[in-house]
């Protein structure tokens, strides 16, 4: 508890001052909250008359499109079209709710569904399908899912996790209260992503893990990490052109303000989107070497360190490829729209619909691969400044900085012997009774 303790006051002096910068420049960049400015057209934005409403599928059949009604009364032929009667939540008679052709397609009204419907029949007379599917309820289901990823979180995590959940939550207020608003308002993108993702590790890793040596190690990794991704997002913005000109949303976006910038909104999410990655590998190695020097308190930095990016490397190798099957996942249909195009390979990776995706990918990946040997060689530095000094007045790396361990430790510890894997006293008495065996 000492050694912890002189760690967190060596960490403090460096992240008190950083956590005070960070603070003051988030109430100089803390957006006024005036949307004057912006003007985008509600979708549910309703006509008087009209309302949206809520209703129960009770069946679905196929029958003459109430839409192509004036064509009939024209002396047409009637439209075959997908209807679901629809028991109104409100109450009154069914409603014949008319199904868009690409919905249809797919089967996925049923009966039983809970549907959002548009009611026009107050404004038609005679005239187009008075009621119109909009979209399905999901109220139910969506809740559902989420109390069962809380009680699983609780249930495997305990307290933990509780508290990672909260953090989480404080995380989405900065992004909602700070970030967003921000961005609308024209705030420096670059700052505003860095600042923002700052306070929300700073809160997210303190919450969840506590305040403790391990954590600031962390912290300083994934500060520095952040730094990393911030630098290489800013010059690939610039330098590969990624304006946002792909994405529908994109042309809502810049129609709506002239102070927003798509490429700003670009810029910042290549900074928030490697946030939860990059705190998991850099709270993981934290507690690698921690574990690996309270194990071992007379093992040489050096060996301290490459036991412990051994980790590292084996965490690198798994978390890029997870940033790019998240991304392809969220992606997947441009991903097989794009595929199914004429093109050089090539060309499909850096066109506009994707090369938003291959550059949040590589930016994420290389702040992440360095911030881990980062985190490493600050825990190990930080434990063998505070770690226990042995009788020759060394830093616990054996006589005459040697580099040579002790043969026996405290009970239930261990040794790196010089080919660096970790060997438990479990381990030696069971070989030593492998050998009395022979």
């Amino acid at each position: 508890m000492a050694t912890r303790r002189r760690a967190t006051l060596l960490l403090s002096a460096l992240l008190v001052p950083l956590g005070v910068i960070t603070l003051i420049a988030m109430v100089l960049l803390w957006p006024s909250g005036d949307r004057t400015s912006l003007s985008v057209a509600n979708p549910y934005a309703t006509a008087e008359g009209v309302s949206f409403d809520r209703g129960t599928v009770l069946a679905v059949r196929e029958g003459d499109c109430p839409s192509s009604r004036p064509t009939v009364d024209a002396g047409g032929t009637a439209q075959i079209c997908t209807i679901a009667d629809t028991q109104p939540a409100l109450g009154g008679d069914l409603v014949p709710v008319e199904v868009t052709p690409e919905l249809a397609r797919t089967d996925a009204v049923e009966a039983g569904d809970e549907i959002r419907y548009l009611n026009l029949a107050n404004v038609l007379q005679g005239g187009a399908a008075p009621y119109v599917f909009v979209d399905f309820v999901r109220s139910v289901p969506i809740v559902a899912l989420a109390v069962g990823y809380a009680v699983v979180v609780v249930a495997v995590a305990r307290w933990r996790g509780l508290r990672a959940m909260i953090g989480l939550v404080g995380a989405l207020v900065i992004l909602a209260q700070f970030v967003l608003p921000g961005l609308v308002e024209g705030k420096p993108p670059l700052l505003l992503g860095l600042v923002g993702s700052v306070v929300i590790m700073y809160g997210v890793l303190y919450f969840a893990h506590g305040v403790s040596a391990r954590t600031s190690t962390a912290l300083l990794g994934t500060v520095f990490g952040l730094g990393v991704t911030a630098a290489l997002a800013a010059w690939t913005t610039d330098a590969a052109h990624l304006t946002g000109m792909g994405d529908e949303n994109a042309y809502t976006l810049v129609n709506a303000s002239d102070e927003l910038s798509i490429s700003s909104i670009i810029l910042c999410g290549l900074i928030i989107s490697g946030l939860g990655v990059l705190n998991d590998v850099t709270i993981t190695q934290s507690s690698s070497v921690w574990e690996l020097h309270e194990l071992a308190p007379n093992t040489s930095g050096r060996r301290l360190f490459a036991s412990a990016m051994r980790i590292g490397r084996d965490h690198i190798a798994s978390t890029v490829y997870t940033i790019a099957f998240a991304y392809a996942g969220a992606a997947l249909p441009v991903l097989i729209l794009v595929s199914l195009y004429d093109r050089a390979l090539l060309d499909t990776l850096t066109s506009g619909e994707l090369a938003e995706e291959v550059a949040r990918t590589l930016v994420g990946s290389i702040g992440l691969v360095l911030a881990i040997p980062l985190t490493t060689a600050i825990a190990v530095l930080v434990v063998k400044a505070v770690g226990p000094r042995t009788a020759g007045g060394g830093s616990g790396d054996g006589p005459a900085g040697s580099g040579t361990t002790p043969a026996v430790l405290a009970a239930g510890a261990g040794t790196l012997p010089p080919g660096g894997r970790l060997v438990g006293l479990g381990e030696r008495s069971a070989r030593r009774a492998a050998e009395q065996d022979a």
